[in-house]
């Protein structure tokens, strides 16, 4: 490590019950640099950050800024120490001023009043630092996304920071906003400030950053120059995998593609902030992957396609026929489903029964008035229970006792209750042993085995090559590309993952 590091971490170890969250990892950061921070979901950024600013106290490691040892106990510590963090969603008050959020606990006054000009003249100092224009009178929720983090910037620095971390600050930035913010970071890098850029786009890592640190499972995997490291090496190191051609593949022939008529097709389906306009067919008989890198857009699609998200542009036809989906019960109505990646959150009812999980989905598409029996409950959970092999004491059990890879068959069999024509798997083997994950596999080729249309989501990139007849890639919010069955490799996926033909 340089001698002329402005941060330098050392061996920081960070563990919770049953997880250890970061391993005597390595970091360091220079005076007069913006340095990356990549990995993918579980890697350890958040935690890496939240040790640093003094949000969860270390196991381990030694902490050096600017040559002296820190231990921050808490944020404000932190900042006392010249360490300020701008998050994606704004942690300053909205209610309050752009002045008052600025200055907020060092309000300049005597004998107990504050001075409200010198407030203001103050505020003004600030944002002119970051050559921005603002009314620092306006209320800051009344501001837009892009110059609220400017405000947030313009604080860090007015408590003296000389560590700026930005964690996700662009994920709510549109490409112009982007740019400007990037300016600013340019500006204060020129000013000597070091910078830690928290991110999932690989395009604005290689537009802004000097230098790289991957994490993953918690571990440093490597620290890299960034116009050194090819973009495909960068997946790679993430992933944790090189790049290899070789399929390895089960027989994912689409049932009678060439007969099928779409079942569903988007046109032009675009977000704000989340997703740029995309086409996409999805057919029966098929399963359709979605892959990309952490933040590329999957989910935000997934989201758009069932109704959860509306969207801003473009196009739904369901059986060629447009349809709106103003909620997902328009979505289930029309015969899709959709099982969320994260099954803790948005999919079980924990202190329910397996019985009262599985027949959910069913019981509101039915509607309040068309109650079902409970002879009809127990029949649907005997067969469900038996055919996806679910491993429980029984149907009354509380669905909290069952492991992970049960609760996810629950979870499937809730949606399949409803004889769907299209299921949409977000991350459906993500944190499951391996037996489990192979039976939801061994599903999914069942599924497009009878004519049901399949869009599958994982990380996991040999799950996707193993288990889809084509796939659509991803990147920056884009559609990136399509790859056909008999091009179908993980060599081929983590090239368009990493815009390989931009390199």
């Amino acid at each position: 490590m340089p001698d002329s590091a402005l941060l330098r971490l050392r061996g920081v170890t960070k563990r919770f019950p049953g997880v250890i969250a970061l391993s005597g990892v390595d970091f360091s950061v220079r005076a007069g640099e913006v340095h990356a921070l990549l990995g993918e979901n579980g890697a350890g950024k958040s935690t890496l950050i939240k040790v640093l600013t003094g949000v969860h106290p270390p196991d381990a490691g030694e902490f050096v800024l600017d040559g002296r040892p820190i231990s921050a106990r808490s944020p404000k510590e932190a900042e006392a120490a010249g360490i300020s963090t701008v998050y994606q969603e704004v942690n300053l008050i909205p209610g309050l001023s752009v002045a008052e959020n600025i200055a907020l606990g060092r309000q300049p006054g005597r004998f107990g009043f504050v001075d409200w000009r010198a407030v203001r003249r103050h505020a003004r100092e600030a944002l002119a630092r970051l050559e921005i224009e603002c009314d620092v009178d306006a209320e800051l929720g009344s501001l837009s996304v892009a110059l609220q983090q400017m405000v947030a910037i313009a604080r860090a620095l007015d408590l003296r920071a000389r560590l700026l971390i930005l964690d996700e600050p662009t994920a709510s930035l549109d490409e112009k906003e982007v740019a400007e913010l990037f300016s600013v970071m340019r500006r204060l890098r020129g000013e000597g400030l070091g910078l830690i850029f928290v991110t999932h786009f690989l395009d604005q890592v290689y537009a802004i950053s000097d230098r790289i640190t991957v994490l993953r499972n918690g571990q440093l995997v490597g620290e890299y120059v960034t116009a050194e490291l090819p973009r495909l090496k960068l997946v790679g190191h993430m992933l944790g995998r090189e790049v290899h051609d070789e399929a390895g593949r089960v027989d994912v022939t689409p049932v009678a593609r060439e007969a099928a008529a779409p079942l569903l097709e988007a046109r032009g389906l675009a977000r704000r902030g989340a997703v740029h306009p995309l086409d996409l067919t999805l057919r029966r008989g098929e399963v359709t992957g979605l892959a990309g890198l952490l933040g590329s857009g999957r989910t935000e699609t997934a989201r758009l396609l069932f109704g959860i998200d509306a969207a801003d542009a473009g196009e739904i036809r369901v059986r060629g026929d447009r349809v709106s989906l103003g909620a997902p019960r328009d979505a289930v109505r029309l015969g899709l489903a959709f099982c969320s990646e994260d099954r803790k959150i948005e999919g079980i009812l924990p202190n329910l029964s397996v019985r009262e999980n599985l027949i959910l989905a069913l019981q509101a598409k039915r509607g309040v008035w068309r109650t079902l029996a409970r002879a009809e409950q127990d029949k649907l959970c005997e067969h469900y229970i038996a055919a996806l092999r679910i491993k429980t004491p029984g149907p009354e059990t509380p669905i909290r006792n069952l492991s992970g890879g049960n609760q996810q068959k629950v979870l499937l069999a809730r949606w399949l209750a409803t004889q769907p024509e299209l299921i949409i798997l977000d991350e459906p083997t993500r944190g499951i042993d391996v037996g489990a994950k192979a039976e939801i596999e061994q599903l999914v080729a069942k599924l497009r085995a009878d004519g049901l249309a399949v869009l599958l989501i994982s990380s996991e990139i040999e799950e996707i090559v193993r288990n889809c007849s084509r796939v659509l890639v991803m990147r920056e919010r884009r559609l990136e590309a399509e790859v056909a069955a008999d091009n179908l490799t993980t060599g081929r996926l983590m090239r368009a993952m990493a815009g390989g033909h931009r390199e």
